[in-house]
């Protein structure tokens, strides 16, 4: 496993469980310092995602089994609610249907919202080493601050070189490429790897301001997503302790940076006044950023989750994981499970 993300913690997990020896390769010297870290830490509905989707269905089956996760486990969580708005008439269309008028937050400002009762929110430390626990339960090894370099399929197996080293460091007989920002680099770092089949990334930035004071909203609220697709808009999230914050907004990045800017600020205020017309720029300060790899491009739609097995690109062992964006934290349990059952397939062929 390459990659000590949410995603590669999950599947780790499945793997673990289902009785296979696992080694969880990460380049940094703690788990999930990336995408998985910096997120709004939702637990999603599955409501924006393409029916059919593997987003969709993964997300949907991912909410229900992290629900009984995070019961069954002790991980702060709950579920809060959303409501995602029309702002005006213009937006109707982004709602499929009203489920319930958004009086119930006497702050918000909309022509309509939909209620979406089952959306919550997680702490995604907590998760993440919990996931952990479980892999070493199941015999499952992590090695931190190793960096993959290389990957040479052999009809023995798939040699592993980490860091500058001039041998093989490990044999794998399976290896799931889940780095996240970096699995397009360690895709094309595997010898003879057939360059079609390593889609193009893209970098979209997203930054987050906290509100001081007290949260003037319950419920997490969503503005309706543009027509264009591809982001859902600046939102307002709470933490477990029941403080807001809101974002992402997006840029399209060449690296990974992530670095606030004061100034958008103004940008942030714009945005949040359509639902929101009390909010005080004086209020909102800069929180963190996170980068999400994304397979569309600006003004693309979004795409789905890929991932990519020997049925795909011919190589056998190999499994990638591209674009795994959000609704990844939702989903990470079903797709753990996903992952794990292609591995069997593969056995059995």
């Amino acid at each position: 496993m390459i990659g000590a993300g949410i995603i590669g913690l999950a599947a780790a997990r499945a793997l673990a469980r289902a009785g296979r020896e696992v080694i969880i390769l990460e380049r940094e010297r703690h788990f999930g310092l990336h995408t998985s870290s910096r997120n709004s830490e939702v637990i999603h509905a599955g409501i924006h995602y393409q029916p059919g989707s593997l987003k969709a269905r993964l997300c949907v089956a991912g909410r229900d089994l992290l629900y009984a996760y995070c019961a069954e486990h002790a991980i702060d969580h709950r579920r809060c609610g959303k409501f995602t708005v029309a702002a005006s008439g213009a937006e109707l269309a982004s709602l499929d249907k009203i489920a319930r008028n958004a009086r119930l937050e006497p702050e918000l400002a909309c022509v309509a919202a939909l209620s979406s009762p089952s959306t919550g929110i997680i702490d995604s430390h907590g998760l993440m080493q919990s996931l952990l626990s479980d892999a070493q339960a199941g015999g499952a090894d992590i090695a931190f601050g190793t960096a993959v370099t290389r990957l040479d399929p052999t009809p023995a197996g798939i040699d592993i070189f980490i860091d500058s080293g001039g041998e093989a460091a490990v044999r794998a007989r399976t290896i799931i490429n889940s780095a996240g920002l970096d699995a397009h680099r360690v895709a094309a770092s595997i010898a003879e790897f057939p360059a079609q089949h390593i889609p193009k990334i893209f970098y979209g930035k997203g930054s987050y301001f906290s509100l001081s004071g007290r949260s003037p909203f319950s419920r997490l609220i969503y503005p309706a997503p543009p027509a264009s697709g591809g982001h859902l808009g600046i939102h307002m999230t709470l933490d477990l302790a029941g403080a807001a914050r809101f974002g992402p907004d997006q840029q399209w990045v060449q690296t990974v940076d992530y670095t606030v800017e004061p100034a958008r600020a103004a940008q942030f205020c714009e945005a949040i006044r359509d639902y929101w017309p009390n909010v005080e720029a004086s209020r909102l300060q800069p929180a963190y950023a996170g980068v999400r790899p994304k397979l569309n491009g600006p003004g693309e739609p979004a795409r789905d989750f890929c991932i990519s097995g020997p049925q795909d690109h011919g190589i056998a062992g190999i499994v990638n994981l591209f674009g795994m964006e959000s609704p990844g934290l939702t989903a990470s349990l079903a797709l753990g499970d996903h992952i794990a059952a292609m591995v069997r397939q593969a056995d059995v062929h």
